[in-house]
């Protein structure tokens, strides 16, 4: 089939198979690696990418479903060679240990940030509901989050 969609502001015109994932033509078609292969259930938020601007699991979306839409994967968050102040965050928190989790985490953070930038620490846990990180290092993800949404409002850290 052929369809088109909009990755991190480019249009890419492709032929895939009907039951092509949105994440396997992401990753095999795309190069776009940063949304992890895991549960292919949609259960633990590794695949997690932005779908018009809402935060789904692209294990579970055929790729055809995403025709003439827009997506957004962790590839997409750095801007003119500068981290987004969620990344830089998380840097600067030292959030992640084995990293397996993150482009899930800040897809779904930005999910959040992006409807609201004044998150109390219980909303930005239950954003983050379905990401799960292997090496639970949650309260270091949490505080990146808050500590962005602070950068994100212009307070100085």
């Amino acid at each position: 089939m052929n369809i088109s969609f909009t990755v991190n502001g480019t249009l890419h015109r492709l032929r895939v198979r009907p039951e092509a994932t949105l994440l396997t033509v992401l990753r095999d078609e795309l190069e776009l690696i940063g949304a992890k292969h895991a549960c292919d259930g949609g259960e633990c938020g590794a695949c997690t990418v932005l779908l018009d601007r809402r935060a789904v699991s692209s294990c579970t979306i055929l790729a055809v479903a995403a025709r003439d839409r827009q997506i957004v994967t962790v590839e997409g968050l750095a801007c003119n060679g500068s981290l987004h102040p969620l990344q830089k965050a998380f840097v600067d928190r030292g959030a992640l240990q084995c990293g397996f989790c993150a482009g899930g985490m800040l897809i779904s953070a930005k999910a959040l940030l992006d409807k609201m930038l004044t998150p109390s620490r219980d909303q930005v846990k239950r954003a983050l509901a379905g990401n799960l990180c292997r090496c639970s290092g949650y309260q270091g993800i949490i505080d990146a989050v808050l500590d962005a949404a602070g950068a994100l409002r212009g307070e100085a850290r």
